[in-house]
């Protein structure tokens, strides 16, 4: 069921996770070709928003900071997952795998080496951390003010 508190959090964490990823980029090796990186993460975080955050609204300000920041670290996670295989299914076709199970353990490897590069980003973090607990915040709002 749609609710004001689902839309503005699904808002508030689409454009987190939009920030997130332009403040991911510079951090990665010169050359590095992005694509749609950013709105694809855009769009991670509009659902992580919406299916996670929006129903934990409502419950007050702690746990609305406290949900926010679980949203941010399942918008990362998930968007480190999801980088990974489509990084893992371009190598794949450039023959670097020898095997399914050594693309399958390429899809850790990679997601390993991102997390890394994104934990000793702290600007990334401070992203994602504040902007989860803001958007959490914007999100408990919504849910009090259209009951």
């Amino acid at each position: 069921m749609p609710t004001a508190a689902k839309f503005f959090a699904a808002l508030a964490f689409a454009a987190v996770a939009f920030f997130a990823a332009e403040v991911f980029k510079p951090h990665m090796p010169e050359g590095t070709q992005f694509g749609f990186f950013s709105f694809v993460s855009a769009l991670i975080g509009l659902v992580c928003g919406w299916r996670i955050m929006g129903p934990e609204a409502g419950k007050g300000n702690w746990m609305a900071i406290n949900s926010g920041l679980k949203t941010g670290v399942c918008t990362a996670l998930l968007a480190l997952g999801i980088f990974s295989t489509y990084e893992m299914l371009n190598l794949a076709f450039k023959p670097a795998y020898k095997g399914p199970m050594e693309a399958v353990v390429g899809i850790f490897d990679l997601a390993v080496e991102y997390f890394t590069t994104m934990a000793l980003a702290w600007d990334v973090l401070a992203v994602l951390l504040i902007g989860g607990a803001l958007a959490g915040l914007m999100s408990e709002w919504a849910a009090r003010r259209w009951r």
